[in-house]
């Protein structure tokens, strides 16, 4: 079977990939800030299982993490994508498994106190607020817990566990919370209105076997790397996207699977997208909205003035709450 490496990748410049302490070559395998990937490029050779679309014309496979700094810069891109096209697409979310431990020491990288400034870095490249002192002051020993807690949120609700997974990246991005932590956990599920004390069942129980199947599949499907996302049509034809990439490789994957596709009118003005999302960046809602980020933030603003809306700044940006 082929060996599945597990990717660690926190920030720019730190993507290491461990199998039982072993190291895929000598030197640490980077992420590649402009390209947006998390893990070296897929064999070429490697077989990718395909998941049948249902209901919908076409599914996305989506391989991510909860403390994936590249996933968290593509959240405009799929919001974006869930209202243009939610009536065509369906998103399946799967755990991959990022960072196990900190057993390893490679490319500088041995403590969590050593992604801090990468974390920042990456908050200015995506425009996406994230705040790295989390890895100073209350660091994460592994991102297993909270994903093992979203397989448990799905079991109860598999769209609010899409909420509860938006939840703890706001807490561990913007609020430098430890979401390893149940009592982090627990106030996110109550937070989108999950059972916290079922989530907590789950989360010691079947919850811990759902996550150990995502880990398989993303073996089968030769995932190395977040974030990895497979469109698949009726007809189980496939593409694969793979890291940060701009919105419009996002339709052009879509156009290719079904030329005829075309995106769903959505009410974009400044306040109906916060009825859509109830917290936005300032990267988010500029895409949402087409505005500039310099316009967007005046209309932010001025919202947040009308007492619309709350903010929540961090040192790398805000984020913004309908009241």
């Amino acid at each position: 079977m082929k060996v599945l490496f597990f990717f660690v990748c926190l920030g720019l410049a730190f993507c290491n990939a461990q199998n039982n302490k072993k190291m895929l070559n000598d030197n640490p395998l980077l992420c590649d800030i402009n390209s947006g990937i998390c893990g070296v490029e897929p064999d070429s050779t490697s077989t990718v299982a395909l998941v049948e679309a249902k209901s919908k014309s076409i599914k996305i496979i989506y391989f991510t993490d909860p403390i994936c700094s590249s996933c968290w810069g593509i959240e405009p891109q799929l919001r974006r994508l869930k209202l243009e096209y939610g009536k065509e697409v369906e998103i399946e979310y799967h755990m991959g498994g990022l960072l196990k431990d900190w057993s390893y020491n490679s490319g500088g990288i041995s403590k969590p106190s050593d992604v801090a400034h990468h974390w920042d870095e990456v908050s200015r490249h995506y425009e996406m607020p994230i705040d790295g002192d989390v890895w100073l002051e209350d660091p994460l020993a592994s991102s297993y817990p909270p994903s093992i807690a979203f397989k448990a949120a799905e079991i109860q609700d598999k769209q609010k566990a899409i909420l509860f997974l938006r939840r703890i990246r706001e807490m561990v991005f913007l609020e430098k919370k430890n979401i390893t932590k149940w009592q982090y956990l627990e106030e996110a599920a109550k937070e989108i209105g999950l059972d916290a004390e079922q989530l907590k069942q789950d989360f010691d129980g079947q919850a811990k076997e759902l996550f150990r199947k995502d880990l398989v599949l993303a073996q089968e499907m030769g995932v190395r790397g977040f974030p990895s996302l497979f469109f698949s049509d009726a007809s189980k034809n496939t593409l694969f996207l793979y890291g940060a990439r701009p919105y419009t490789e996002f339709e052009a994957k879509l156009s290719t699977l079904i030329p005829s596709i075309r995106p769903q009118f959505f009410k974009n003005d400044r306040k109906s997208v916060f009825q859509k999302y109830n917290t936005l960046t300032l990267k988010e809602f500029a895409v949402l909205t087409s505005q500039t980020l310099k316009n967007a933030e005046v209309n932010l603003q001025e919202l947040t003035k009308e007492n619309f809306l709350e903010v929540f700044s961090t040192k790398n940006g805000s984020i913004w709450k309908l009241k």
